[in-house]
C-alpha cells in the first residue's frame, strides 16, 4: 500500500508541474501577434494603369444613305479595300435620271437658240456695213452730181445749156439726195434689228445659265443616289443587301447606314480609364497593349487623345447628359495610337491597354499590402495614473483633441526588439504589386507585411512572432 501511495503522489507531483510549466508558457505567450514580415528594399517602379476597349481605325465613316429607294447595287464587298472617289453602292434612280436627261435636253435647245440668236446677230452686223458701204458709195456719187448739177447751172446762166439738160442734172442731183436719206433710215432700222437681235441674244444666255443652273441641281439630286468612298480605305462593315429600302436621316431621326469605310492606316485602342485613375494619364504616355484575339502578343501605342467628359458605365451616356444618379461609377475615354499594328487586325477586337504613368529608378519600395491607416488615438500609449484625467475628459471632451485623436495617419508596422511600431510614411507612385516610400523608412527596415487580418488589427506595440513560412496546401485524398 505504502507504494501504491508513493506512485500516486509521484504522479500527482508530475501533473501539477506540467501543468504549471504550461501555464507559465501560456502567460509568457499572451499577446503575441504572428507576423509575416518583409524588408524595405529599393528597385525600379512603374506605375501602371490598365484599361479595356476595343479596336478602332481613327478616321472612320459611315456611308449614309442620302436618297430614298432601294438598293439595285453594291459594288462592293465586306474587306474591300477602296480609294476616295469610289462608287460603293447605288439606290433606284429611275425617276431622277429622266430629270437629268430632261433638264440635259432643254439645255441643249437652248444653247441651239444662243447659236441662231448669235448667228443672226452676226448677220444683222454685216447687214449694217453693207448698208454703210452703199451710203458711203451714194454719198460719192452725190458729191459728183452736185458738181455736175453746179457746172450745169453756170452753163445754163450763161445760155450756154439747154433747159431739159439743166434739169435733167438737178432731178438727178435731188434723187440722189433723197436715196442717201432713205439709206441713212434704213441703216438706223438695220442697227435698231441688231439692237433687237442683241437683246435676245442676251436673254438667250440668261435661260442656258437657267436652264444650266436646273440641270446642276438635278444632276445633285442624281448624285446622291450613288454611294462613292469619302476617303482611302476598307470596308469594314456592311449591312445592307440589294433590294434593301434606305431612307435618309431627317432633323432627330437616324438615316440608313449603307456601309462603314475605315482609314487602317492608324489603327488605335480606344480604352475606358476608371475616374480614380484619369488624373494620372496623360498625352504622349506609352502603352502595352494586348488582342483578346492574338494572345501573347503585346503591341506598343501611345496615348493621343483623352476624354474631357465622364461617360456612366451603365448606360455609356456622357455624365452631364444624363439624368443618373451623379454616384454612378464613371470612366473616361482615352485614345491610344498603335506604333505598329499587325495586318491582321480588326477593328471591334477587344483589347486591354496598359498605360505607364510613371516611372522610378532605384525607388524605395515595400509591398502595398503592407500599408495600413490608423488614427492618431489609436497609436497613442496610455499613461499610468491617468484614470482621473481620462474621466474628466470623459466628461468635459475637448473638440479639438478629439478631432486630432481621430486623424488618419498612414504607414506601417515596423519591427523594434519584438515589438510592431507604427510608423507613419509618405508614399509616390504605386507599381503592379510595391508602392513607392518618399519618407519615414530605411532600406533595410523590416516590416509587417501580413497577414491581411493582422495588419487590419494589431495595435501599435504589440508583441509579435515572425512566421514567413508559406501555408501548407491541405493534402487532397
Amino acid at each position: 500500500m505504502k507504494t501504491k501511495w508513493k506512485v500516486i503522489i509521484t504522479l500527482a507531483a508530475l501533473l501539477v508541474a506540467a501543468i504549471g510549466v504550461y501555464a507559465s508558457t501560456a502567460y509568457s505567450k499572451r499577446g503575441v501577434v504572428t507576423v509575416q514580415t518583409g524588408q524595405v528594399t529599393r528597385g525600379d517602379l512603374a506605375a501602371i494603369v490598365t484599361s479595356s476597349g476595343e479596336i478602332k481605325p481613327k478616321n472612320y465613316i459611315n456611308i449614309g444613305a442620302n436618297a430614298m429607294g432601294n438598293i439595285t447595287e453594291i459594288l462592293v464587298k465586306e474587306g474591300d479595300h477602296v480609294r476616295k472617289g469610289q462608287l460603293l453602292a447605288r439606290v433606284e434612280n429611275t425617276q431622277p435620271t429622266a430629270d437629268v436627261a430632261a433638264q440635259q435636253a432643254g439645255v441643249n435647245s437652248t444653247e441651239a437658240d444662243l447659236t441662231a440668236a448669235a448667228a443672226g446677230l452676226k448677220v444683222a452686223d454685216e447687214n449694217i456695213r453693207t448698208m454703210r458701204a452703199a451710203l458711203d458709195h451714194d454719198k460719192a456719187d452725190l458729191d459728183r452730181m452736185k458738181a455736175d448739177f453746179e457746172r450745169a447751172q453756170e452753163l445754163f446762166n450763161e445760155k450756154l445749156l439747154a433747159r431739159q439738160d439743166f434739169e435733167l442734172k438737178k432731178y438727178t442731183y435731188e434723187a440722189q439726195k433723197a436715196q442717201i436719206a432713205q439709206s441713212e433710215t434704213g441703216i438706223l432700222k438695220a442697227i435698231a434689228q441688231r439692237d433687237q437681235q442683241a437683246a435676245q441674244l442676251a436673254s438667250t444666255k440668261t435661260k442656258i445659265a437657267q436652264a444650266q443652273a436646273n440641270f446642276n441641281r438635278f444632276a445633285d439630286v442624281l448624285r446622291k443616289y450613288d454611294s462613292v468612298a469619302p476617303l482611302d480605305g476598307v470596308v469594314t462593315n456592311l449591312p445592307i443587301r440589294v433590294g434593301e429600302s434606305v431612307v435618309p436621316g431627317i432633323q432627330n431621326t437616324e438615316g440608313s447606314v449603307i456601309m462603314t469605310i475605315a482609314d487602317m492606316s492608324v489603327i488605335t485602342a480606344e480604352v475606358k480609364v476608371d475616374e480614380t485613375d484619369i488624373v494620372s494619364v496623360h498625352l504622349g504616355q506609352t502603352a502595352d497593349i494586348t488582342i483578346d484575339a492574338m494572345p501573347g502578343k503585346t503591341f506598343k501605342g501611345h496615348v493621343t487623345e483623352i476624354g474631357d467628359t465622364a461617360i456612366l458605365r451603365s448606360t455609356g451616356l456622357a455624365a452631364s447628359q444624363s439624368n443618373i444618379s451623379s454616384q454612378e461609377a464613371k470612366d473616361f475615354k482615352v485614345v491610344i495610337a498603335m506604333d505598329n499594328p499587325p495586318d491582321e487586325i480588326r477593328p471591334g477586337l477587344s483589347c486591354t491597354a496598359k498605360v505607364t504613368t510613371a516611372t522610378r529608378s532605384n525607388a524605395l519600395t515595400i509591398p502595398i499590402q503592407a500599408l495600413t491607416i490608423r488614427q492618431r488615438g489609436d497609436l497613442e500609449q496610455p499613461k499610468s495614473g491617468s484614470s482621473s484625467t481620462t474621466a474628466q475628459a470623459a466628461t468635459k471632451p475637448d473638440p479639438a483633441a478629439e478631432k486630432a485623436r481621430k486623424e488618419e495617419l498612414q504607414g506601417v508596422f515596423v519591427l523594434n526588439a519584438g515589438k510592431a511600431e507604427f510608423r507613419k510614411v509618405d508614399t509616390g507612385i504605386t507599381g503592379a504589386t510595391d508602392i513607392e516610400v518618399l519618407s519615414g523608412l530605411q532600406q533595410g527596415d523590416q516590416i509587417v507585411t501580413g497577414s491581411y487580418q493582422v495588419i487590419r488589427t494589431i495595435k501599435n506595440g504589440a508583441m509579435v512572432k515572425v512566421d514567413n513560412k508559406a501555408p501548407v496546401a491541405a493534402a487532397t485524398t
